[in-house]
């Protein structure tokens, strides 16, 4: 069954931001996103990297938190201010780039931390810092990889943008970092990649009340620059950044708007497609609500009718028996039952509800782990999550009201590899 709903933004179990989007191996995608706290308490608690992954753009998985102030031991004793990553795999190593200050006096002390696992989605054990890099303002840490295998990492937020050799082991500076030259009225968000020999930097600028998304184009990853001009428009929220990655023959945009929240520090990140016309030239993003594909259920799929499901607190079946009603009530909720895991497939959980409220909520619980708030985004419409579950059918999942009043219809568990 395929649904025409909205799916972008493609993760709204949480609040997330920057996204930096990488294929190693040509058949997943990995976004690794920063984290914005819900509620909304400012950029400055930003904390707790996730990463989410997918084989077809489609369906993502919540890989889970990789690494928060809590693991950064060098780092601003109140926590807080982790913002915008990046990750670079070489030899065998994910090299997990991200700012974050080393001081109570955080916009003078930023430092460019670096985290590194054997695995792109788990494990990630902090290295320190890059030595000779940061200070006031520069954030927004972004790494590229040419195809002589020279490494290079870019940083800049304030008006200052600077780039860089990295040495083989990627958390050494080869060459002192310089300024980049000839971009338009540059803010933050870089990003670089490489297409038909033409290198390209994507950045955000000073536009006001929202910024823009410009690029600039070389013949060398350190510049000087050709400013060509704004792609991306303003995406609802004050601030803009993204990336932007070739994934089976395609390219993609990557970036974040407050269509779920409508409050400008509580992000989502979405993505469309990006085409490039004869000349090389990035043509203007169109912002769906689509994204790439419609929803698709698949036909291993199991529909959990509402009467089959175990209520308790104040919910309830409605008057005719088509949905679950009362879930406003605190301590309110539902329980799933005889939801089976199938060995090494991955289950998506699908709730198809009806709400006046935006930004509703249910609290889902599997199997004791916290996976997080499904957020409401209309007034009939679905959401879905990918979780983990056990082999067979002892799965305990668990729907937690309480947060605004929500109607759900039907819950639907599918799978997939």
């Amino acid at each position: 069954m395929s649904l025409q709903v909205p799916r972008n933004p493609f993760v709204t179990s949480i609040y997330t931001a920057d996204p930096s989007a990488h294929t190693w191996d040509g058949e997943t995608v990995y976004v690794y996103a920063s984290h914005d706290i819900d509620p909304a308490r400012g950029c400055d608690l930003m904390d707790r990297y996730h990463i989410f992954s997918s084989k077809d753009m489609v369906n993502w998985v919540d890989e889970g938190e990789i690494l928060s102030s809590d693991d950064v031991k060098w780092g601003r004793p109140e926590g807080g201010f982790m913002w915008a990553p990046d990750c670079m795999y070489r030899d065998g190593i994910y090299y997990f780039y991200y700012p974050h200050p080393s001081d109570t006096k955080w916009n003078d002390s930023w430092k460019i931390g670096v985290a590194t696992s054997k695995y792109p989605n788990k494990d990630f054990t902090d290295q320190g810092y890059i030595e000779g890099l940061g200070g006031f303002a520069l954030i927004d840490p972004c790494t590229f990889i040419d195809d002589d295998g020279q490494a290079y990492i870019y940083v800049g937020g304030g008006g200052k943008y600077l780039g860089a050799k990295l040495k083989p082991d990627m958390i050494t500076l080869e060459t002192e970092a310089v300024q980049m030259e000839g971009l338009y009225d540059f803010h933050e968000a870089t990003w670089v990649f490489k297409r038909n020999g033409v290198y390209y930097l994507s950045y955000s600028d000073n536009a006001q009340p929202q910024n823009n998304m410009r690029y600039a184009t070389s013949d060398s990853p350190l510049g000087p620059w050709t400013h060509k001009g704004a792609y991306l428009t303003p995406v609802g929220c004050e601030t803009t950044h993204g990336s932007v990655m070739e994934f089976k023959g395609q390219w993609y945009q990557f970036y974040h708007n407050h269509a779920v929240s409508g409050h400008g520090t509580m992000r989502s990140i979405c993505v469309d497609k990006l085409f490039f016309d004869d000349n090389g030239d990035i043509l203007p993003i169109t912002q769906s609500q689509t994204g790439i594909w419609s929803y698709e259920i698949p036909d291993n799929a199991v529909t959990f009718d509402v009467k089959t499901l175990e209520l308790f607190g104040g919910a309830k079946l409605c008057n005719d028996g088509t949905c679950i009603e009362g879930l406003g009530a605190e301590g309110s909720g539902f329980t799933l039952a005889g939801a089976e895991g199938k060995g090494d497939l991955r289950a998506t959980i699908w709730v198809f509800y009806a709400t006046d409220e935006r930004l509703a909520k249910i609290k889902l619980n599997v199997n004791g782990r916290d996976e997080s708030f499904i957020n409401a985004l209309g007034t009939d419409d679905v959401t879905r999550l990918t979780v983990r579950l056990k082999p067979g059918t002892g799965n305990n999942i668990v729907f937690t009201g309480g947060h605004g009043d929500m109607r759900v219809l039907q819950v639907v568990v599918s799978y997939f590899e």
